[in-house]
């Protein structure tokens, strides 16, 4: 019965390491060790089974690292969640092991998994892609990869290491093995054994597991002069305002105006902080998403409140609000003010969150849940992509959960942005892990597209990032704070912008010929042995 546990039990470790893996913990080491538990324990085993341990291995991994999306509903829509995203890495897990009998398993596995990572970044309802490997990475070795193939490429190599690692090990315990069969009294004589040569297929296995885990590590040691923060088309001052919110949790926008109150208090003490010289006068401010749910096209005592901050500034600045047109859904809007000329442009966030920000079926989600009526009125997406133009300096626009997808980020750069700018609202999720993991995001966005990312939230951990990824200034959560930083500004594009979709798009054609290679050999084998 022991033994019969280990195997699974391995594989909930793995998916426990891979949670470790990711911040605030700086334990990004550890993603490569579980990969490779999981290749122990999917190694050799039917498809059928490397369903069941890909499915324990994702809720081990899943279920830690969501566990802030019950913070204020409780825990079944975490569980539900958890449970549905694991189904991807429980698909993963079933083509590991089919794969796993191939000469060079490690790349097709390490391709597999960036095939369920490219699932579940699509699909249901536009994907989840929260837990990529890639977002783990933000302080390892292997990061530069990022500006040369996108998250796909750096989460493939992380996996590549961790198989191969597995591989190494278990080549090393076959010739250990077999050495020890040799040397026993009365063994028969084998042919290419013993110390004076391996036989050519442990030699290529060996090879294979070497090269698996050096290549991954020697790319990354390749790609970093790609990685620069050095100034391509001059720098600019950034102001990133944090106001925080009155309460915690889901009802913190019952008290709206206060959170608005909170970050023009906040951006007109950072314009008497100017005057009086403590801080160096900035080229635009950027508040967060949700910073004023008050429609201020609607509200009028909202656009005074906002329309004095921002002349006291006397800089553009991005306001983070709702919108509530007459019909249609809302409208999660950041608007370019202007202090003379007050709201000049608009950008509506593009992938609105389900069952956050609008709530797919409804009648069957209200059955588990009663909290789904706290969103009465659905948000919609926009159709732009989201480019200001603020005092000369053009910056691209990806609200909060926009920063996970890779489409959404790249557009803004592809689209000519120099600075990227993510603002934020986390105060639903208390003082939960998840902020910090959104902060790893942006960290690795902007390795990826070599730009500045400024990070600008209602209740933090707000943020200036430069583009090596490195943190410059950063708030403390739930304290009202703004952060001024000069930042250089790049124009360049990285090979990963330029290629888009190209590297995730090969990954997965390696990953669906290493599995018709693997479904071909289990036809032949069923053929012999009838």
């Amino acid at each position: 019965m022991l033994r019969g546990a280990v195997r699974p039990g391995a594989a909930v470790l793995a998916g426990v390491l891979l949670y470790l893996s990711f911040p605030p913990r700086p334990l990004w080491w550890l993603a490569p060790f579980g990969f490779a538990l999981l290749g122990g324990a999917l190694h050799g085993r039917r498809p059928r089974a490397g369903f069941g341990l890909g499915y324990l291995a994702g809720l081990g991994f899943l279920a830690p690292l969501l566990v802030w999306t019950g913070e204020e509903v409780g825990p079944v829509p975490w569980l539900a969640l958890v449970a549905a995203e694991a189904l991807f890495v429980g698909g993963t897990g079933l083509l590991v092991a089919a794969v796993s009998r191939l000469p060079a398993w490690p790349v097709f596995a390490a391709a597999a998994w960036a095939l369920g990572e490219a699932a579940r970044a699509r699909v249901p309802f536009g994907g989840f892609p929260w837990g990529k490997i890639a977002f783990g990475q933000a302080d390892g070795v292997f990061l530069p990869l990022a500006a040369v193939g996108g998250t796909p490429l750096l989460g493939f190599a992380v996996a590549l290491c961790g198989f191969g690692l597995y591989a190494l090990y278990e080549t090393v315990r076959a010739a250990r093995a077999g050495r020890a069969a040799q040397a026993a009294p009365g063994a028969p004589a084998v042919p290419g054994s013993g110390t004076a040569g391996a036989p050519t297929g442990r030699l290529l296995a060996t090879a294979v597991a070497a090269v698996s885990v050096l290549v991954p590590l020697a790319g990354a040691l390749a790609a970093r002069p790609l990685v620069s923060d050095a100034a391509e088309d001059g720098t600019a001052t950034v102001a990133a305002i944090q106001g925080n919110v009155p309460r915690l949790g889901l009802d913190f926008n019952a008290q709206r105006r206060a959170v608005l109150d909170n970050h023009a208090r906040r951006t007109e003490r950072l314009a008497a902080d100017v005057a009086a010289g403590k801080e160096p006068r900035p080229d635009f401010v950027l508040w967060p998403e949700n910073s004023s749910d008050l429609d201020p096209y609607l509200n009028s005592d909202a656009r005074l409140v906002i329309d004095r901050a921002v002349r006291a500034i006397g800089v553009p600045t991005v306001i983070g609000t709702v919108l509530e047109p007459e019909s249609g859904p809302l409208r999660n809007t950041l608007i370019d003010w202007e202090p003379d000329r007050g709201p000049v442009a608009t950008y509506d966030k593009r992938h609105v969150q389900p069952f956050g920000e609008y709530i797919p079926l409804r009648p069957v989600v209200r059955l588990f849940s009663k909290d789904v009526d706290r969103v009465r009125r659905d948000f919609g997406p926009g159709d732009r992509v989201g480019v200001f133009d603020l005092s000369g300096t053009r910056v691209g626009l990806a609200t909060c959960y926009e920063a996970a997808f890779d489409w959404a980020v790249r557009d803004t750069v592809t689209h000519g942005a120099q600075l990227i700018a993510v603002p934020s609202n986390n105060a639903t999720f208390g003082r939960s892990e998840m902020t910090y993991q959104q902060l790893a995001m942006s960290r690795v966005r902007a390795v990826e597209h070599s730009r500045s990312v400024v990070v600008p939230v209602t209740s933090g951990v707000s943020a200036i990032i430069r583009p090596d990824g490195t943190i410059v200034r950063q708030t403390r959560m739930f304290t009202p704070d703004a952060l001024v930083e000069r930042v250089p500004l790049r124009t360049s594009r990285t090979p990963a912008t330029r290629l888009g979709t190209l590297p995730e798009a090969a990954l997965v054609a390696l990953a669906l010929a290493g599995a018709g290679r693997a479904a071909a050999g289990a036809v032949r084998r069923r053929r012999t042995a009838g």
